[in-house]
Formats: structure tokens, C-alpha cells, sequence
């Protein structure tokens, strides 16, 4: 692992961590090029954020549970060659429901290259902490990775407690340094990357 990338449960152990795109519960079906592990790697001024994020929140019951934050460019490559396979929609009732797949990559929902290969940015969620849905998600009003307009943060076709968690989230990532992406409530890249131009492909152990 390249210096300046650290395992994020080793600055932040009481967040929770779903490397979704290491098993098979992410649009592509299947674990994705890349990933061999199941830890988060991050940059350390990501992880130092998120640990003062998972503090911030902590007084009001919540937490954040991370998705998905370094990852390499053979993954990206790997969405890129998923989204040519156009007789393959095993995942799009929960991922694309109302999207044709060949229209992913020519609406921007995948790219060629991704923040996330630069290691600054993360998707995530928020969980409760307390009480009898301890450890369960919170409602933000669709799944993460799901493509359509249902996911930008300002859409008002959710529930208002969804839309409420989703600004209560991007309120918290802001204030502790991260800019939110207009089109998914879950993604965030930290404002001061420690690698702003390079793009990393180094397998996640």
C-alpha cells in the first residue's frame, strides 16, 4: 500500500465497514477487479475525517457505515467492460430499474476513471447506534449505487425523514472538510486531497 493510504479501521475502528464491491451485492453482480479484501483503505486525511464525522454524529445515535472509498483502476476498468455486456441485467431491478444499461456510461452514471481511485473519496450511509434498530441503516430513501434521478440529495420524491438523514449526513461530511457530489447522497471527496491528480491501481488486501 502506497504511503499515505492507511486501513481505515485502524484510525476509526467504530465505524462501520460493507466493502460492497468485494462480494456480490453491487450492480455488477459479482466481487469487482481488485478487490481481495474486505477493509477500507483511505488516504489518512480521509480516515481522520470520517473518525470526526462518526464523532460529530455519535451525540445524536448515529453512525456511518462506509460502502466503498480507495478504488483501484482495474475495478473502474471492470465497470467499463460490465456496461458493454448489455445481455447481462441479472442486477437491474435494484440497481437501474428505469434505465436502459447502455445508457449508464452516456448519462455520466460510470466513468472511465473514478475520485475514488485518487483514495479521498468515500460512499456511505448512516446507521443507528442505539436502541432496538442498533446497527441497522437509516431510510435514505433509495439503496446505495442506485442510478437515477432518485438518488440526487435535492430529490423531493422521498420520504421527508429520508430527505432529512440525507441532509443531515451531507451537513455533517461537509462541515469536517468534504464537498458532496450533486447526483448521489452517499458520495463525498475530501476538499484537500492528498493525491488531487493521481489515480491509483494497487489491489485492496
Amino acid at each position: 500500500m502506497p504511503e499515505g493510504f492507511v486501513y481505515l479501521d485502524e484510525l476509526a475502528p467504530s465505524i462501520e465497514e460493507e466493502l460492497r464491491y468485494a462480494g456480490s451485492d453491487n450492480f455488477v453482480g459479482a466481487p469487482v477487479d481488485g478487490y481481495n479484501g474486505r477493509r477500507v483503505i483511505v488516504t489518512r486525511p480521509a480516515a481522520e475525517a470520517l473518525r470526526s464525522v462518526q464523532e460529530r454524529i455519535g451525540p445524536q445515535g448515529l453512525g456511518i457505515k462506509v460502502f466503498d472509498a480507495y478504488r483501484p483502476q482495474r475495478a473502474v476498468d471492470h465497470f467499463m467492460r460490465w456496461t458493454q455486456d448489455i445481455g447481462d441485467t441479472l442486477t437491474k431491478a435494484k440497481y437501474y430499474p428505469n434505465l436502459r444499461k447502455d445508457s449508464l456510461v452516456p448519462q455520466g452514471y460510470i466513468w472511465k476513471r473514478s475520485g475514488h481511485s485518487r483514495g479521498s473519496t468515500v460512499d456511505l450511509t448512516l446507521i443507528y447506534l442505539e436502541g432496538p434498530r442498533a446497527g441497522e441503516e437509516v431510510d435514505m430513501g433509495t439503496g446505495w449505487d442506485y442510478f437515477g434521478p432518485e438518488s440526487w440529495p435535492s430529490y423531493r420524491g422521498v420520504s421527508d425523514s429520508a430527505f432529512a438523514m440525507r441532509h443531515l449526513l451531507r451537513k455533517a461530511m461537509i462541515a469536517e472538510g468534504f464537498s458532496p457530489l450533486r447526483e448521489e447522497w452517499w458520495h463525498f471527496t475530501l476538499e484537500d486531497e492528498l493525491f488531487p491528480e493521481t489515480y491509483f491501481n494497487f489491489t485492496i488486501h
